[in-house]
């Protein structure tokens, strides 16, 4: 009788993965509060005390920047609107290139083209998959006007040698820490090592308001900027005294005082859940070491890692098996997911962004070319191969869980780990 369980062997777990439950008394209690008071959008669009928002967004910001020592924390509805309103914040006009990573969630280059901004990527690391100085260095042009540096996973990037090239060219950094909540770089958090940055409030991450997002930034005129874009800048700006009128066009992208609340209550809880994932990799790391073919998350000096997903190198030729038949036959062995948080491992991750359509056709903004006609003699080079370390990480090498977060245990890992040594063992019935 076959051994795997994708072959008709018996599995080695049947019962489900315990899914995330993170709505608590807490959040009913926080929105009931609201609902209660009838006041469940605080802002106006005009100026006056209420052009930042309710009193819940306030506390909320308030909260996490006294949480994490930023100066300034600025909600805003998704962090999608987040991006766009950093890259709107530092100044980025048409033409104007921002070094990006390749392997991340569209709109951290889809936000550098709302601005007519032009996104040029930046190959990753093939150990921590954040791009790095060595790799942003050969990007740089007079046209280069910011970096935009993403904590892919939740890992940290190497900032201090990135700060340093960036201010050598006198280039912004923002900092993309969508899946990095919490998370430290040689003690300082991450957000605010460049001049300014934020994190996610999406469902998936590691606290939530169902969407949202916040900025984050030690720069006093960057938080202005900020807030103004977020509320409807053009009718603030004079009453804010603010010169430079550059993106000075806002739009609403405020978060409501029942998300507010919400995240209120969430923010207490993201520590500890952190720390949580960190405690279930560490255990996961050490049960992966010796396995032939995989090659565990690993650490950079002095960074920490939030660990939204848990990222491992596959070697087909070490394993003795294709990427696919590894990662369906470990998922074989365990029960199906009903939710993505219950899945063991997935192949590869988004596709490189630059061989998508947008990027390939170069059209954005309208029909004819924009941004990329401000430069009609440039040629930005999105071909296969441009970034070679991000193509071979996604076509043969990566794969990632889910599976190590909060309220699983080191048992249910465990599980986890039979199943891929069991794989492992009956390789040949893959043959």
């Amino acid at each position: 009788m076959a051994e795997l369980a994708i072959k008709g062997g018996k599995p080695i777990r049947t019962t489900p993965f315990t899914a995330r439950s993170p709505m608590g008394d807490e959040e009913r209690r926080a929105v009931l509060e609201v609902m209660d008071s009838g006041d469940l959008s605080g802002f106006f669009g005009s100026p006056g005390p209420r052009w930042l928002g309710g009193p819940k967004v306030q506390a909320f910001e308030r909260k996490w920047a006294e949480q994490y020592g930023f100066r300034h924390a600025i909600s805003v509805n998704s962090w999608t609107t987040g991006l766009m309103t950093a890259v709107g914040a530092v100044g980025i006009g048409p033409g104007d290139e921002v070094i990006v990573s390749p392997y991340t969630m569209s709109a951290s280059a889809t936000a550098i083209l709302f601005y007519g901004g032009i996104p040029v990527f930046a190959d990753i690391d093939p150990d921590t998959f954040n791009i790095t100085a060595e790799t942003i260095a050969p990007r740089i042009t007079p046209r280069t006007k910011a970096i935009m540096v993403v904590h892919i996973f939740g890992q940290a990037a190497d900032m201090d040698p990135i700060m340093a090239l960036a201010r050598k060219h006198g280039l912004k950094v923002i900092e993309d820490g969508a899946q990095a909540p919490g998370v430290r770089y040689k003690g300082r958090p991450v957000g605010a090592i460049g001049d300014i940055g934020g994190f996610s409030l999406n469902y998936h991450k590691h606290i939530h308001t169902g969407e949202g997002g916040m900025l984050v930034t030690n720069d006093d005129q960057l938080a202005l900027r900020s807030q103004l874009i977020r509320n409807h800048a053009e009718n603030l700006v004079e009453s804010e005294g603010v010169e430079d009128l550059t993106n000075m066009i806002g739009s609403n992208y405020r978060l409501t005082e029942l998300q507010a609340a919400i995240g209120l209550a969430q923010l207490d809880k993201v520590d500890a859940l952190v720390a949580t994932r960190q405690r279930l990799a560490a255990h996961f790391g050490r049960a992966l070491e010796g396995l032939p073919g995989l090659t565990p998350a690993k650490l950079a000096d002095g960074a920490e890692h939030a660990y939204y997903l848990y990222p491992v190198k596959f070697d087909a030729a070490k394993a003795g098996m294709s990427r696919r038949d590894f990662v369906q036959a470990v998922n074989a062995e365990l029960p199906a997911p009903q939710v993505w948080e219950q899945t063991g491992f997935v192949e590869a991750y988004v596709r490189p962004l630059y061989l998508a359509p947008l990027y390939q056709r170069k059209i954005a903004l309208g029909s004819k070319g924009f941004p990329w006609t401000m430069h009609p003699d440039v040629h930005y080079d999105y071909s296969k191969g441009s970034c070679p370390v991000v193509e071979r990480m996604h076509e043969q090498e990566l794969i990632y869980t889910p599976l190590l977060r909060e309220p699983l245990l080191e048992s249910d890992i465990d599980d986890f780990v039979a199943a891929i040594r069991k794989v492992l063992a009956h390789r040949a019935e893959l043959a």
